[in-house]
């Protein structure tokens, strides 16, 4: 029993002296203005917060990560085409994406993907 709890403590102080020594060595000691500005962002942060939000390009983003997440969702059904019924995995995947498509030229008939400023 001791010798279990001194082996668990030594490789307790062995992981924290090791995650330490990464966050030492991590630093990084050339400041870029480049590197310190966000990234895609569409404004700076060191001037004022008050600045007006260009709407398009929250639509764009919402878009796309809606798009994203749907295609995440389609990557299973790409496997399960050897699990089950080919007729009816086909009539799934149709109905998937028939319904990105209706919410495509949804997002097109209310002109969200036009960017204008």
């Amino acid at each position: 029993m001791n010798l279990l709890f001194i082996i668990s403590i030594m490789i307790i102080l062995i992981s924290n002296i090791l995650m330490f020594l990464t966050i030492i060595l991590s630093k990084k000691s050339f400041m870029d203005r480049e590197k310190n500005s966000p990234f895609e962002c569409g404004f700076d942060p060191k001037s004022s917060a008050r600045i007006p939000f260009s709407l398009h390009f929250f639509l764009i983003t919402v878009i796309f990560l809606i798009f994203d997440v749907e295609i995440a969702l389609i990557f299973p059904l790409i496997y399960s085409f050897n699990l089950t019924n080919f007729f009816m995995m086909m009539k799934i995947s149709f109905f998937f994406i028939l319904m990105l498509l209706i919410g495509l030229y949804h997002e097109w008939n209310q002109n969200m993907l036009n960017w204008t400023n």
